[in-house]
């Protein structure tokens, strides 16, 4: 199993591991790992593996046996040997942008508050689909009212639950197409704010920033037609 460092620890950029397993693709099994796997939407991370006098490239990061976490490389190269304690170092400004992202997503969720049918997470643009027969028509409405939540600097917290109480609470899960895991334990729940200023608790396993004032400013960019009851609405970082 790789310990998921970046679960607890998002804003950890690097930290030691040692080396688990190889798998048959060409991947890396560390024992404890900062690279969020491909999920949720979420891209994996990329970065770099150090060790002695040699490095390697990564590419991504993917969801491997069980609870393992495989580190992809950029190229076919050397991969550290069996046993061998290295540095491992994700692109942080890169993740940096996923989790600005990530958590504007979840605001945009909250200023159209419908059904979430897909999403998408980029550096520079994010999705989300909706169950929505009609674009809106308030398009700037709906964009203040998103950098208004930004600009409350809203604390960005989490808890756990159990698989029974998400189950009792079926108004936790926004999204149609994704659900959480079942069968593993308990439910990590994000939420937004806290007291009579929370906006949002919802199901995520993604990474996320502190605070909604460390997201920036937000931009709604095209609604695209996406089917007969689908919407798909567009996020972009100004900066």
């Amino acid at each position: 199993m790789s310990e998921p460092l970046f679960r607890t620890a998002p804003y950890l950029a690097e930290a030691e591991a040692r080396v688990m397993a190889h798998t048959p693709e060409g991947g890396v099994v560390l024992d404890q790992t900062v690279f969020y796997p491909i999920g949720g939407g979420q891209p994996g991370d990329s970065g770099r593996l150090r060790w002695g006098d040699q490095s390697l490239s990564i590419a991504t990061a993917v969801k491997g046996e069980g609870e393992d976490i495989a580190l992809v490389p950029s190229e076919p190269a050397p991969l550290p040997p069996l046993g061998a304690v290295l540095r491992q170092q994700i692109d942080w400004p890169r993740r940096h942008r996923l989790m600005r992202m990530h958590t504007a997503l979840h605001l945009l969720s909250v200023v159209i508050p419908l059904p979430v049918s897909g999403g998408g997470i980029g550096e520079e643009r994010s999705r989300l689909d909706f169950d929505m027969p009609e674009a809106p028509t308030d398009r700037e409405t709906l964009q203040e009212h998103l950098n208004m939540l930004v600009d409350r600097d809203l604390l960005v917290s989490e808890e756990w639950i159990t698989e029974g109480a998400l189950r009792a609470n079926p108004g936790l899960v926004k999204t149609m197409s994704v659900t959480p895991p079942v069968g593993i334990g308990p439910v990590r729940l994000v939420r937004i704010g806290g007291g009579s200023d929370q906006v949002d608790l919802q199901p995520c396993g993604g990474t996320h920033v502190a605070r909604t004032g460390e997201i920036g400013r937000l931009r709604l960019g095209k609604i695209e037609k996406k089917g007969r009851q689908n919407r798909r609405v567009y996020v972009h970082l100004d900066a």
